[in-house]
């Protein structure tokens, strides 16, 4: 007689039999390790690719009179273990990145990557008698002019047309020539074999100027008009309740054709003023604006500083993190690489004192470049860091001022991409930018999953930067003049960071270079 023992052995074997099929199929699960491109450069490129692995995209940057529908790879570097099994690489296939190319990697799992291009094109189109300037459409392949009602359609003079590259071959040709445009005309584009078409339209409007927009900021404001190019155009504006009406001088101007902008400065902020456009002895709409108010970012100078265990941070202990540094993932390995210092432009207080170190015992660590941005360090990954970059913001500054010095180190730690910087002068960075995201931008510096700041980015309203590759021995006072991509864009976050090493992001620098940053200042006029 079977026991009660014998009967479950039996019972549980006859399971078994049954699932091995399946248990065989996920008995050990493959790990899920991204495949990535570490690195891409091409044959013309402008610069640096950028690598985006969370959405799995490697943009390349190409000067306009590139051949973008042939682009021979130079060299590549993918993450260990990773093959290419669909799409190719290799530099003696050429890949036509006028459209997106698709490359498939593997690594126990297959991933879709992106390679796209970017290629600035400056493209134009202006006749006589237009208003403000044409609209041009890339995407759609269309071409907007709007002349004053006196122009006749069926013969308009074209002063100047240009829709594709340099090279390109416009047919018909329609620069100096007088042209019938009561209907749509079509323009065919070739360039390197490749053909475009594009279609131009004409409109008529009795107005003779408008008064497009203001664009308010602090101590700035631009005002946006359109009129006839041949006229004499201006802008007027004034405080509101005032009677007389200041014109701007002509310094303050630009024109492009029959759109023409002023940049008002030395305004009064958390003021009401007006603004108008004038051609000749025409008005435009009168537009009222207000504008905004100076704010500058928590401690600034630099002086507010704890220590909580070996990891220093830039706020007081009791106080609110506004900026913050690399040192949650430098002290896994070591001591905190960026720390306060007496050593400061006026000798009071403390500054902020940024070194790069190789941080690990021996061979075994990794390059940590001192470091210190607005925003917060949220985890370590492996031996690299997660943070969030950016704090809530939505004036409109022109500069960032302050005072650095610096101490430079032949690079001694290099990654792919950056083998032939080693033994060279280490360079420091200071950058700020404005950026119009919903969220703080998170970088991440583990190759596996890299995100890092592009400030070419579609999320940039506003950036700039210094740099110094040599030793700058006392304090030296900067401006960053921040450069807007648009002048009606409103951040959402500031971002502002300095670092002893500019590749840091890659664990590319040369231990013992220092930065010493103090007292920065947001600046709000020209």
């Amino acid at each position: 007689m079977k026991t009660l023992a014998t009967r479950i052995f039996v019972a549980a074997m006859a399971l078994g039999a049954i699932l091995l099929p399946s248990c065989l199929k996920n008995d050990i699960p493959y790990p899920r390790i991204q495949a990535n491109i570490l690195y891409i450069s091409a044959e013309g490129q402008s610069r640096m690719a950028q690598i985006d692995s969370t959405n799995r995209v490697a943009t390349l940057y190409f000067p306009e009179d590139a051949n973008i529908y042939e682009v021979k790879i130079d060299s590549f570097a993918l993450s260990p273990n990773t093959t290419i099994v669909e799409g190719s690489l290799s530099p003696d296939t050429l890949i036509d990145l006028s459209e997106t190319y698709f490359v498939v990697l593997s690594m126990y799992q297959e991933y879709l990557w992106r390679i796209v291009s970017s290629q600035d094109i400056e493209r134009y189109f202006t006749v006589e008698g237009q208003i403000g300037t044409s609209t041009i459409d890339v995407p759609g392949r269309r071409v907007v002019a709007t002349v004053a009602a006196r122009v006749s359609l069926d013969a308009v003079t074209v002063e100047t047309c240009k829709l594709g590259p340099t090279s390109s071959v416009a047919t018909p040709e329609l620069a100096g020539h007088t042209i019938d445009f009561t209907s749509p005309v079509v323009v065919n584009i070739s360039n390197y074999g490749h053909n475009e078409q594009w279609t131009i339209y004409i409109t008529q409007t009795e107005s003779t100027v408008e008064t497009v927009r203001v664009d308010a900021w602090t101590k700035v404001a631009w005002v946006y008009g359109q009129a006839e190019a041949s006229k004499t155009n201006t802008v007027q504006y004034r405080i509101k309740g005032d009677t007389e009406w200041l014109t701007v001088p002509d310094s303050w101007l630009t024109h492009d054709g029959g759109d023409f902008y002023a940049r008002l400065v030395g305004l009064t902020p958390l003021t009401t003023y007006e603004a108008r456009a004038v051609s000749d002895d025409d008005y435009g709409e009168e537009i009222e604006f207000t504008t905004g108010s100076v704010v500058q970012m928590p401690n600034s100078d630099f002086d507010n500083w704890w220590l909580d265990g070996k990891v220093w941070n830039p706020w007081a202990e009791d106080g609110t993190c506004y900026w913050d540094t690399g040192n949650k993932g430098a002290t896994t390995l070591g001591q905190s690489n960026s720390t306060p210092t007496d050593d400061t432009v006026t000798g009071t207080g403390q500054a902020a004192r940024l070194e790069t170190k190789f941080v690990g015992i021996g061979v075994i660590g990794k390059l940590a470049a001192g470091n210190i941005f607005t925003g917060y360090y949220v985890r370590t990954d492996g031996t690299n860091g997660v943070l969030s970059f950016g704090r809530e913001f939505e004036e409109r500054p022109t500069k960032l001022a302050g005072y650095y010095k610096y101490t430079t180190a032949a690079i001694s730690s290099t990654t792919t991409g950056f083998e032939d910087l080693k033994g060279r002068p280490d360079t420091c960075i200071i950058w700020c930018a404005l950026i119009d995201t919903a969220e703080p931008f998170e970088i991440r510096t583990n190759p596996n999953n890299r995100s890092l700041f592009d400030p070419d980015g579609d999320y940039v309203v506003a950036y700039g930067k210094i740099e110094s590759g040599h030793d700058i021995e006392a304090y030296e006072p900067f401006e960053i003049t921040l450069e807007y991509k648009a002048t009606n864009r409103k951040p959402t976050y500031i971002i502002v960071t300095g670092s002893a090493s500019k590749y840091g992001d890659y664990f590319t620098g040369g231990n013992g270079a220092v930065l010493y940053l103090d007292d920065f200042e947001l600046l709000y006029d020209y």
